[in-house]
């Protein structure tokens, strides 16, 4: 019973906001899940969820207001306390009308207040929370290539909040390149992809801080490019010099690869986690220390966590590049222009899992895709012992002349 006497089953966000500043307050009860708890609450609740609350010591004899997200939890368990004898009452509209309404809300450490709004759909999620979504904002993942398959990667990282997202890239933006390239526009138009790809992504999260590179990545450069502290890599890469080249230095930094490749209808997808400095870990030490593995930031341990065991890299599964006229460029063969964005949007989510440390990477398994089919197939892919940058005993030890190893007669 209320102190005016009249009887409330549900009260709207005003009057619970009056009643919480009387001399005698009623008892604030947030209904939802850890995990919704965790993303704001209404100063002074107390937090019971709901497959607590009947069991729960609440005080009889005073107000009870119950609240969830939108009511409609809260106003099923005020009538069920009702009938067991309380005066309670639901919050109309749940903390989303309340927060709508102006009215005060803790927001979890951490997070300012946007950022409790923008990234609230990760924070509801038990595999990502708080501190995963925490661990998405320091990050650091390097994007190779802002075309096909860097366009999706780069955009759904940078709406996840990656906190720092560096794009290499050479070339401009070509009016060939806007029927799949989905970070650039028609106003881009010979400008820089880099600078291009650098507007878009700050405009979409000013939360990330867009590394620009606007050059091909070369023996010459690797070492500094990547150097600058990157976790992970994705390979939206074009052409096999790059690929090879991306391939060492990754397992000489011990860097894991999300690699995708597309033409015409058909695309795949792996990770390749090599162990840390293989093969040049005397070198690695002029490089700046990585960060530490997503599952000793997080203290979550992936399924298919690499800490333990190397992957495969990219010269196990292709030890030498096809010849040309059996691997055409998507200039040359075409390409379905929604097909990247297929590949790179699961790039991008193999890049968070692993950024995350959770769930079971690609690591070990290459992921096909066939878009005329419209089916998924699944190979397994094991490292080579004899591999010549990754196996036992390695024969490639430093950059070599890529353009001359892919170009030569075979």
């Amino acid at each position: 019973m209320a102190a005016d006497g009249e009887v409330l089953h549900e009260v709207d966000a005003t009057r619970a906001h009056e009643l919480l500043g009387t001399e005698q307050p009623p008892l604030l009860i947030d209904v939802r899940e850890a995990s919704e708890w965790e993303t704001g609450r209404i100063p002074g609740a107390l937090h019971i969820p709901m497959s607590r609350l009947e069991t729960a010591a609440i005080e009889r004899g005073r107000l009870v207001i119950l609240y969830c997200a939108h009511g409609n939890r809260s106003a099923f368990a005020a009538r069920r306390l009702s009938e067991l004898g309380y005066d309670v009452a639901s919050l109309a509209g749940g903390i989303e009308v309340w927060r709508q309404s102006g009215l005060p809300v803790e927001l979890p450490a951490g997070l300012d207040e946007q950022q409790s709004v923008r990234y609230s759909r990760h924070l509801l999620i038990p595999e990502i929370g708080l501190e995963g979504q925490r661990r998405l904002l320091d990050a650091n993942v390097l994007v190779v290539g802002a075309g096909g398959l860097g366009s999706p990667a780069a955009l759904y990282l940078a709406a996840a909040g990656i906190g720092r997202l560096g794009i290499v890239d050479d070339d401009v933006v070509d009016q060939s390149n806007l029927q799949r390239q989905v970070l650039h526009s028609t106003a881009a138009l010979g400008e820089p992809k880099v600078e291009s790809a650098a507007r878009r992504l700050s405009e979409l999260n000013p939360d990330v801080e867009v590394v620009s590179y606007p050059e091909r990545l070369t023996p010459e450069n690797a070492d500094r490019v990547l150097g600058e502290g990157w976790e992970v890599i994705v390979d939206g890469a074009d052409n096999f010099p790059t690929r090879y080249l991306l391939n060492d230095a990754s397992v000489w930094r011990g860097v894991p690869i999300v690699h995708g490749s597309i033409f015409r209808f058909e695309g795949q997808v792996t990770v390749f986690a090599p162990a840390k400095g293989a093969a040049r870990g005397a070198r690695r030490q002029d490089a700046r220390a990585l960060p530490a593995r997503p599952s000793e930031m997080t203290g979550r341990r992936a399924d298919g966590d690499h800490s333990a065991e190397a992957g495969p890299c990219y010269r196990c599964l292709f030890p030498e590049p096809p010849p040309p006229e059996l691997a055409p460029s998507c200039a040359e063969g075409g390409v379905l222009g929604v097909l990247p964005g297929v590949i790179g949007s699961i790039q991008g989510s193999e890049t968070l899992k692993l950024v995350l440390g959770i769930g079971r990477p690609l690591i070990g398994r290459l992921l096909l895709y066939d878009a005329l089919e419209g089916s998924f197939d699944e190979v397994e892919v094991r490292r080579d012992p004899g591999c010549p940058v990754c196996g036992e005993s390695p024969t490639i030890t430093e950059y070599v002349d890529y353009v001359e190893f892919c170009d030569r007669p075979r």
